[in-house]
């Protein structure tokens, strides 16, 4: 792969939702606000995502799907995009990592990497 080509960076916030949540139920629910930059020389679209979502219990999710929230962008070099979705998890502590698949505009195809994060209510120790 030539990194020149293919540098998208993804950037995560996280949230913890209480208002949604229901710690009594043991659900806990959460916003990751991601922002994805394409650093590279070519523009790209992603086409699809792949989550390992992991509660503190060991409890693995994964999910897959075309795009994001519904849109699958392209990224001109230089170009930004930002998107806000959620989860639930069983646990107040978590972690979620992915990758997406992206496209070029030449046709090749590459991974951008999401690095793990975690997912944690407020004042929780783990």
């Amino acid at each position: 792969m030539d990194t020149d080509k293919h540098d998208v960076r993804v950037v995560v916030e996280t949230a913890y939702l209480p208002d949604q949540s229901r710690p009594e139920r043991n659900r806990y629910v959460f916003a990751y606000t991601i922002t994805i930059s394409n650093r590279g020389t070519l523009g790209a679209r992603l086409l699809n995502r792949h989550w390992v979502i992991t509660d503190a219990n060991g409890r693995t999710q994964e999910v897959r799907g075309e795009g994001v929230v519904g849109q699958q962008p392209h990224l001109a070099p230089g170009e930004s995009y930002r998107y806000t979705s959620g989860t639930a998890l069983e646990t107040p502590v978590g972690a979620m990592e992915g990758e997406y698949e992206m496209v070029d505009d030449e046709g090749r195809r590459f991974l951008a990497l999401i690095e793990p994060f975690s997912l944690r209510m407020p004042h929780t120790i783990n």
